[in-house]
């Protein structure tokens, strides 16, 4: 029987702010150079764009395909599961054997227990499983090449999707925004704080609002590095909670309109990060 398709709500109102922000050539040089000097972090070796060496792995699988694969399995399992987390399950699953005809012939309950402690891992095992067979009928084994076609896969949402496509299919579609690009680029006043609804009437940003706000004035060759620059910046220094400025080259050179004007508390922090829903429940 044919699959029911998966509603994807993709569209969002227009960016209306299409004027690069003053000195942002500096402070992402600045970011760059603070990132290429500093430590290492979970990013630069767990996350999803670190997609270890394949030679070997995958069976018969063509190599490429199997690489793809695996930069969408461990798109995946990121959301709401830090990079150290989703890098062990991902080894538990490519010491199982991560093709599409391996995940699928797994039992959930099986695969669900290498996923363990990814979040919401049984759910995640029911769409590796469910996705697997998509994959297998519909796309020779390899995966979808665009975002539109990615996101109707189960479990996949707009932010995942850039990701695969920038990292899976190397082709800058669109920046990633996960919730260190969300939070820093506002603090860093790259963004508005507020959105515009179709009414005129200012609304709740949302991730997708700020994607499209980046990617109309950020140059195109910046689209697949924004994120994890970002995302390592956001582990190391420009944390969600009390972010240390105090070691931070943007505070130093006064380059950050927000340095040292977050001093909210652990309770009120965490309540306000909760508000932000950063993908559509598949």
């Amino acid at each position: 029987p044919k699959r029911r398709s998966k509603t994807v709500q993709m569209a969002i109102e227009p960016a209306r702010e299409t004027t690069a922000p003053e000195g942002w050539e500096k402070t992402l040089a600045t970011i760059k150079r603070w990132r290429a000097e500093g430590p290492r972090a979970a990013v630069d070796t767990m996350g999803c764009e670190k997609i270890a060496d394949v030679e070997g792995e995958g069976g018969a699988m063509d190599e490429e395909k199997y690489r793809r694969y695996l930069t969408l399995t461990s798109a995946m399992l990121s959301s709401q599961t830090r990079d150290e987390i989703n890098h062990a399950a991902m080894a538990r699953l490519r010491a199982h054997g991560c093709t599409p005809e391996n995940v699928l012939n797994t039992d959930e309950d099986a695969l669900d227990a290498m996923l363990n402690p990814v979040g919401f891992h049984r759910r995640k095992a029911q769409y590796l499983r469910a996705t697997a067979k998509i994959l297998l009928d519909e796309y020779d084994g390899d995966i979808p090449s665009s975002v539109e076609t990615l996101c109707a896969l189960p479990g996949v949402g707009p932010k995942m999707a850039y990701l695969v496509m920038n990292v899976g299919w190397q082709k800058p579609t669109g920046i990633c925004v996960d919730v260190h690009v969300h939070r820093i680029t506002e603090r860093l006043g790259w963004t508005p704080e507020r959105a515009i609804g179709k009414n005129g009437s200012p609304r709740k940003k949302t991730p997708e609002d700020t994607r499209a706000s980046l990617e109309s004035w950020l140059p195109r060759d910046e689209w697949i590095e924004i994120n994890p620059l970002l995302v390592g910046f956001g582990q190391l220094t420009c944390t969600p909670l009390r972010p240390k400025c105090a070691e931070c080259p943007l505070a130093a050179d006064a380059s950050c309109p927000s340095a040292f004007k977050e001093s909210a508390t652990p309770t009120s922090e965490k309540r306000r990060a909760k508000k932000i829903k950063l993908e559509p429940d598949a």
